[in-house]
């Protein structure tokens, strides 16, 4: 996965929403941390990993792919907001032997919640790592996200341009 070139991509369409709305001097960090939170939890609602009530089966993978993507830009859009971007690389990562689902989504709520008290690039990177964790939990691939990011990127930019 290429972060420099994701965060090169987000950089951009943060840009364009933030002149097409105006939002040129205004800080976005508690509403992009917020954003974050709850694309977390859409993503937890299609894996439906925690719905121990319920025997309906998950949303299919290429709906829980794009939900986890639409996370990855905004914690991509936090590290812009903190230039940590020329900081960040996969080495940073983390490297666990947790299985449970559940307990990794509890795991990134947590981190971006600690992350929103102090951002500091240490904060940042648990929360990425965290993330990326869960991404792979999922069973997805880093090329595999990295191409998801592409296509959402896309079709976030045309959803700007369509007045969304």
């Amino acid at each position: 996965m290429n972060i420099k070139a994701l965060f090169a991509m987000q950089k951009e369409l943060d840009a364009k929403i933030e002149r097409q709305h105006g939002l040129e001097n205004e800080n976005l960090i508690q509403r992009k941390t917020l954003a974050l939170l709850v694309e977390l939890g859409e993503l937890a609602n299609e894996t439906r990993c925690f719905k121990f009530w319920s025997k309906k089966a998950a949303s299919e993978r290429s709906i829980i792919l794009e939900e986890y993507v639409d996370g990855i830009h905004f914690i991509l859009s936090l590290g812009l907001e903190h230039q940590y971007e020329s900081q960040t690389s996969l080495k940073h990562m983390k490297d666990s032997k947790e299985t449970d689902l559940t307990h990794q989504f509890l795991m990134v709520y947590d981190a971006v919640s600690l992350f929103d008290k102090s951002p500091d690039l240490q904060a940042y990177l648990t929360v990425f790592g965290e993330y990326l964790y869960l991404g792979q939990l999922l069973g997805f691939a880093p090329k595999e996200i990295e191409q998801a990011y592409l296509l959402k990127n896309e079709i976030n930019h045309e959803r700007q341009q369509q007045g969304y």
